[in-house]
């Protein structure tokens, strides 16, 4: 049985679907990376803890929108999953 009539939509939708949650994936891991790793400090893994305050206003405002860039499209994505996949609700 193909995914497209076991999930009753069509196979355009079941691709327009997986591409709206792999793109959401996508954008909350390219903000870790950027975040993380870009911006990071070199060095040290993780938060910045007390070397915040040695750190450039800009590089820790361009992290913080990275990491509300993160949050958001995290958010959407369990947002939007929860209201197109009808298995992850409760009955």
């Amino acid at each position: 049985m193909s995914e497209a009539k076991s999930t009753g939509r069509p196979g355009w939708a079941t691709a327009l679907h997986w591409f709206i949650v792999l793109l959401f994936s996508f954008q909350v891991l390219y903000s870790i990376y950027q975040v993380f790793v870009v911006l990071g400090v070199s060095g040290h893994i993780g938060p910045l803890g007390s070397i915040a305050s040695s750190l450039a206003p800009e590089q820790l405002m361009a992290r913080r929108l990275y990491a509300i860039e993160g949050w958001i499209a995290g958010g959407a994505l369990i947002v939007y999953l929860a209201l197109t996949e009808p298995g992850l609700t409760r009955r």
